[in-house]
């Protein structure tokens, strides 16, 4: 018997760790990647720009990943990346890119489609 109770806790456990994976990844609107050579000025402002915008416009629904292309070269083909840095946005489909260091907001907004909170 105490087997049996140790196995319906360990899948109850795994459940609710398979739960809270799932709710977090359905938390998860925004999957964006920014592309990236090295740690330049440039890309270092490109970062920057881009986690201020996410935290003002999407908090706590977006996922930023940065492809530095200097380490993996072979990555640039798959969102066919011709200059850097880029960003692309994943999800929500249709994709977007776009180049440079992000530092106008109101392009960028426009850029990946999301609407500025303005009274």
């Amino acid at each position: 018997m105490k087997a049996g109770k140790q196995k319906t806790q360990a899948m109850a456990k795994a459940s609710s760790t398979t739960t809270k994976k799932s709710a977090a990844k359905k938390h998860v609107k925004w999957e964006l990647r920014l592309y990236i050579a090295g740690k330049t000025a440039k890309s270092m402002t490109a970062f920057t720009n881009l986690k201020k915008y996410c935290e003002e416009h999407l908090k706590g629904q977006y996922k930023i990943e940065v492809i530095d292309l200097l380490v993996q070269p072979q990555l640039a083909a798959g969102d066919q990346i011709l200059a850097i840095p880029t960003l692309v946005r994943k999800v929500p489909v249709p994709i977007r890119k776009i180049i440079g260091d992000l530092s106008n907001e109101e392009k960028v907004l426009v850029g990946l489609n999301i609407r500025p909170l303005k009274s």
